[in-house]
């Protein structure tokens, strides 16, 4: 069975947070899952990056725009007959729950956390290479020494703080990856590029190869246009873009 390799370039900042926190969360899940020692330092400081992420916007508004947008595109196909309305009908649900909670959490998501002094003397030391070493951060040594089950609790625990912003990001994500079908398109000489329409925004651009493929795919774009390159990999030496045609599977999301 063969597998394949898809590369994601978001074409604005909120796709762009929203494929941040996806790969956050996702990391941050097998860490929790494995449990050791040095899995639990990973997870902290994935907390720590979707902690300062979040601080940094009013993700909260950002959701639930995104939400209210793309539910009033699928209400329109409630008429469609070709539609599989149960599946439409349990998307929408799972939406207008996620409204709903997003609604009701007040103030800024993950305040606490950012007074929580355990959490914000990790961030500090963190900054620095080694940072936190067991003799920098004795309190923090002391909490890695706990038994698993106390660990697991907290780190769950702080994770829960996000489950509606986790959950939001998954099935928006989820939604605008299904949303338009792949077209099999060639690279002459290592190279494409393609216009966008600007009045209906391609939001996020998936390029797919093999994973035997000699080339791994560099992707830039804008508004406008977008461009994707295949090069050659070379880890001793300077990468270089291949001078052959290469066929791959294009997607270009627009919901």
């Amino acid at each position: 069975m063969h597998t394949k390799i898809i590369y994601e370039q978001p074409l604005n900042e909120r796709i762009r947070t929203f494929l941040r926190l996806d790969f956050l969360f996702n990391q941050a899940h097998a860490h929790i899952e494995s449990g050791s020692l040095w899995d639990c330092r990973a997870a902290i400081i994935g907390l720590l990056d979707v902690v300062a992420i979040l601080g940094r916007s009013d993700l909260k508004k950002e959701l639930i725009k995104e939400l209210e947008r793309e539910a009033s595109v699928l209400e329109a196909l409630e008429k469609n007959p070709s539609v599989d309305h149960s599946k439409l009908n349990l998307i929408l649900d799972e939406m207008y729950s996620l409204l709903d909670r997003l609604h009701a959490m007040e103030g800024q998501i993950g305040q606490h956390l950012r007074k929580n002094e355990f959490l914000t003397s990790i961030a500090q030391r963190s900054s620095i290479p080694g940072g936190s070493c067991d003799f920098d951060l004795p309190q923090y040594h002391f909490w890695l020494q706990q038994p698993l089950e106390r660990r697991m609790t907290d780190l769950k625990e702080w994770f829960n703080t996000f489950d509606a912003v986790n959950s939001s990001v998954r099935l928006l994500l989820k939604l605008i990856r299904s949303s338009s079908p792949s077209k099999r398109e060639i690279a002459q000489g290592g190279f494409y590029q393609q216009s966008l329409d600007p009045t209906t925004p391609c939001q996020l651009i998936r390029v797919v190869i093999p994973s035997e493929s000699r080339y791994y795919a560099e992707v830039s774009g804008g508004k406008h246009r977008f461009t994707v390159r295949f090069v050659e990999q070379n880890l001793n030496d300077k990468n270089a873009q291949t001078k052959d045609d290469v066929e791959f599977d294009l997607i270009c999301c627009i919901i």
